[in-house]
């Protein structure tokens, strides 16, 4: 919901110098935790091991992109960070958890449409819950190093995530970054366009020209190929965006699909990938995320965007209710 404006800047020796890090990387760095044992776990040096969990949401992206389009990026972000990281600290080692599928806010709450086909979400506090319990686990277990990679474009989403980390920082020192919610990272995401496309997208927010692009660039497997016919159904406003999104028949989508194509999302990966590597190593070295812009606070100052958020999480509530009084109910 509602992408941030930023200067485009390409650091194309910089991903070169990433290219092929992952395939090169030393296996014995680069550990999965659903793999290891209990005391592979108890002899990490934690000062020096660097916990990565991928994420995503499951949500509608019309009729063309999979469900689980943010998770695909995702997933390859970590495999990026992983290799960079090890690359780039000598003696370190990474934790890539399993992927946590569970994300908040759809882009169908743009339309106030709380129940859509493909979307399922949970609460903001669940969320929420989820990741300050794996930072109660992983803080009390001595880690220190966390980057949640959870690139999703709403603001209740990133607020949730930035919640958990702080709160693994105030509780046990250590850094826990929710690193799609900084505002550089985020805002990576929307590739630069000629005049033409630019106006025929839109508002780049949900399932158009750019994440189509980024599909055909890492799945073009999943991607449905009706893309290439699909109907113009973008708005340069958050405004025209929730009037197109609270249509009977909205398809899911906002933008111009038929614009994508492989190139732009290599261009978009590369700048992705680039910018969340270097703020990711900056901050192992020192840097304070606390002190980096944030997506979710941001997008306090957007009144439309607030409205949506309020009206998200009063529809949450109402859900809460509901589980509560069933609870209530057969409690023994």
């Amino acid at each position: 919901m509602g992408l941030l404006p930023h200067t485009y800047v390409h650091r194309l020796a910089f991903v070169g110098a990433l290219f092929g890090l992952w395939a090169a990387t030393p296996s014995a760095q680069v550990l999965k935790v659903a793999d290891l044992t209990a005391e592979d776990i108890l002899r990490l040096d934690r000062a020096k091991t660097v916990v990565l969990i991928p994420g995503g949401i499951l949500e509608e992206h019309g009729p063309y992109p999979p469900i689980f389009t943010d998770g695909y990026l995702n997933e390859r972000l970590t495999q990026s960070l992983a290799a960079a990281i090890v690359t780039r600290q000598p003696g370190w080692r990474v934790l890539v958890f399993p992927t946590v599928p569970p994300g908040n806010s759809g882009a169908n709450d743009i339309g106030r449409r709380y129940t859509f086909p493909g979307t399922f979400t949970v609460r903001f506090e669940t969320l929420r819950t989820v990741f300050m319990d794996l930072a109660d686990e992983l803080g009390a277990q001595g880690f220190r190093w966390i980057f949640i990679a959870q690139l999703h474009g709403a603001p209740n989403h990133s607020r949730a995530l930035d919640d958990a980390g702080d709160y693994f920082h105030d509780t046990f020192g250590g850094r826990m970054v929710h690193l799609a919610g900084l505002t550089s990272v985020f805002s990576a995401i929307e590739g630069p366009k000629p005049a033409a496309a630019k106006t025929e997208d839109g508002l780049p927010i949900h399932s158009g020209m750019d994440e189509t692009s980024w599909l055909l660039h890492l799945r073009p497997d999943l991607v449905r190929p009706g893309y290439r016919t699909a109907p113009v159904n973008g708005d340069g406003t958050m405004d025209g965006l929730v009037r197109i999104a609270s249509a009977p028949n909205w398809p899911g989508y906002f933008g111009s699909p038929r614009l994508a194509t492989d190139a732009h999302g290599a261009a978009i990966w590369n700048h992705l990938n680039a910018e969340a590597t270097r703020v990711a190593l900056t901050i192992l070295e020192g840097a304070d995320p606390r002190q980096l812009p944030r997506f979710g606070q941001a997008m306090t100052t957007s009144k439309v965007d607030v409205e949506l958020d309020a009206a998200s999480r009063a529809a949450e509530a109402k859900r809460a209710a509901r589980q509560q009084q069933w609870l209530r109910a057969h409690s023994k």
